[in-house]
């Protein structure tokens, strides 16, 4: 068993990997009520107070894994169990505090909620909590850092402003802010926060290939590289065979045919935003619904991937495996035309491999190697735009036709920024790269591994395609359109 790197990763892949043990053994009715017991056995408690409160987070834990609340459209829910009601969001003044002269803190306070008391020879800053609106403007004017924001990790880590305090002093998300970044399933230290899952569904679509006469398909996101290591990507590919699945595809591929597509879009309408990440194309709709209209009509490269491979094989079922919260959500929206049929995160296809006892590292391997570099380099932040750059070269298109001017944004802070000055004319950006996690999909909320390296992972896979170009890769050695090969069926006893 690998080592993870918080216990609340520990916890949830416990969960996911009972959980979908049971549903390959169809036992989910009768065998999941053992569930909590098993994983928290006892006598001594662990994380909380006690077994039994630790045994309630497990049981909410399970109903996410099993799909969570049907009737909560987001794809993050609030375990009120779990949630530690960390203190309140509010500025506080620390004994750091010189009671200096300059006052930079009262003069810089809108709401004159700073004045000063006297505790013998000593005087200091006092905040009014009722007058203070924690804009934040004395944190910035204190010389001495004595006065700090004290926010919620939640909180601080949406930035889409969907997560507050409700009455029970409980975490609560507006699910009509949301934009299911997932960002907060990491960012609370209690794991209070999880996102649903569909692990039960794929293994239910494997079980039933056979019997209904479909084939799954398992397309991997870029990202992937360095996650499972030291297994590789050709092991991986082989562990998802043996777990199932008839083929697996590159969502690199579907990249590339998203940075051509969008590249023809961007020279007929001049300026675009990209589509490729969920998360941002929401938080634009929501946010600035005066450029949602910029929004690339390109599907993302995920839907690519999945519409290529049902064109080539209408029995074909795909699940999408990637480091994305937010795909869960997009691939049940209309504008996918039923392209992917599932999705799964890098934490959820370990516990996968785990309920069928499979360890990829001691597997051969399986090639897949299809994409170029740079629909691999989708996968970090400004990939997307270089890849878009790529294309219009390869189009013959040059910088006095049409100049591309390109911002890639790394997390929705600086797409904040970016769409602001779109909307108000500034600047002559005409494609802004939009990524909701910081440093692009390598940093997404369903990783197994957060760390620095990741983007290095991605550079040497992308670099192990070689010269290989967009249209190369899309039009295959011989320069025509090339088709999925379909494997031999597996023989069936």
């Amino acid at each position: 068993m690998r080592e993870f790197e918080t216990s609340v990763q520990e916890l949830k892949d416990q969960v996911l990997t009972s959980v979908a043990e049971l549903a390959w053994e169809d036992r989910l009715t009768t065998g999941i009520l053992d569930v909590p017991e098993r994983i928290i056995p006892g006598p001594e408690a662990k994380m909380r107070c006690c077994i039994y409160k630790e045994r309630a987070v497990v049981s909410s834990r399970i109903k996410l894994a099993l799909g969570g609340d049907s009737a909560n459209p987001g794809m993050v829910e609030v375990m009120d169990i779990a949630c530690d009601e960390c203190p309140v969001t509010q500025i506080e003044v620390g004994p750091a505090c010189r009671g200096c002269i300059a006052t930079r803190c009262l003069h810089a306070c809108p709401k004159d909620a700073i004045s000063l008391e006297t505790h013998g020879h000593h005087r200091k800053a006092v905040i009014d909590h009722n007058k203070c609106i924690t804009c934040g403007k004395c944190v910035a004017a204190c010389p001495y850092g004595a006065i700090e924001k004290r926010q919620r990790p939640c909180e601080k880590g949406c930035v889409a402003g969907a997560i507050s305090m409700g009455e029970d002093k409980k975490a609560a998300i507006d699910v009509n802010k949301c934009v299911s970044c997932g960002t907060c399933t990491y960012q609370c230290p209690f794991g209070a926060i999880m996102d649903k899952s569909y692990i039960v569904d794929v293994v239910q679509m494997l079980r039933g290939a056979a019997r209904w006469d479909f084939r799954v398909y398992a397309v991997l996101a870029p990202s992937i590289a360095g996650q499972f290591a030291p297994a590789t990507l050709g092991q991986l590919v082989t562990a998802l065979k043996m777990v199932g699945f008839y083929d697996v595809a590159e969502v690199a591929l579907g990249a590339d045919m998203t940075a051509q597509a969008e590249g023809e879009e961007l020279l007929e309408k001049g300026k675009l935003l990209s589509s490729c990440c969920p998360a941002f194309v929401d938080y634009v709709e929501k946010n600035f619904p005066d450029l949602a209209p910029m929004i690339s009509h390109t599907p993302s490269p995920m839907v690519m991937i999945g519409k290529r491979i049902k064109e080539s094989d209408p029995r074909a079922r795909v699940v999408f495996i990637g480091p994305c919260v937010a795909k869960k959500r997009e691939f049940q929206m209309g504008k996918t035309m039923g392209t992917i049929d599932c999705a799964l995160t890098f934490e959820e296809l370990y516990p996968l491999f785990q309920s069928k006892g499979i360890d990829p590292t001691i597997l051969e391997e399986t090639p897949l190697d299809e994409a170029s570099g740079y629909g691999r380099s989708f996968a970090h932040s400004g990939g997307v735009a270089g890849a878009v750059a790529q294309a219009l070269k390869e189009r013959g298109v040059t910088d006095k036709e049409f100049k591309l001017n390109a911002v890639s944004c790394s997390g929705l802070a600086q797409c904040k920024i970016e769409l602001l000055k779109m909307a108000k004319g500034i600047g002559d950006v005409n494609f802004i790269e939009g990524m909701a996690c910081e440093g692009g999909c390598v940093q997404g909320a369903g990783i197994l591994i957060r760390s620095p390296r990741n983007q290095a992972d991605v550079q040497k896979y992308a670099q192990a395609a070689g010269e290989r170009t967009i249209a190369q890769a899309l039009t295959g050695p011989e320069g025509k359109a090339e088709t999925r090969k379909k494997p031999v069926p597996k023989k069936t006893k």
